[in-house]
């Protein structure tokens, strides 16, 4: 297992974290098979969406804020709650193939780190699996 280090700015955004696998990925000399990567967090999550247009990740945390709002009737008082329901609906984790030592993605995605909680020091696990 590789550990990689990164730093989330804002208390919530979608961190395009696709360079830093890939780079990874080389380091390693992974070639063939399946790479999973996940968050050891519970308020920060791994999804895959579009990269190409920044406005997508905006709108995806726009929506989670609105259908999530940081101040309501939570249980948990820690002040965020919020941020532990958003990381269970986009999920901890994704599975991508990795083919002659290369991320195989569709033409406009990207891998995010999505921050519910920031800014802070985060770390994601990757596993890579081989044919």
């Amino acid at each position: 297992m590789q550990i990689l280090e990164i730093r989330t700015t804002q208390r919530e955004e979608l961190k395009d974290i696709t360079h830093l696998i890939s780079q990874e990925i080389k380091k390693q000399n992974w070639q063939d098979g399946i790479l999973t990567i996940f968050s050891p967090h519970t308020t920060g999550g791994i999804t895959i969406n579009e990269g190409a247009d920044p406005s997508v990740a905006q709108d995806i945390i726009k929506t989670l804020k609105r259908v999530i709002p940081l101040n309501w009737d939570y249980s948990h008082l820690e002040g965020n709650s919020d941020a532990h329901i958003k990381t269970s609906l986009i999920g901890s984790s994704e599975q991508v193939i990795v083919s002659n030592g290369k991320i195989m993605l569709g033409t406009w995605q990207k891998i995010f780190f999505a921050e519910f909680d920031g800014p802070r020091n985060r770390k994601v696990w990757l596993q890579f699996i081989k044919n």
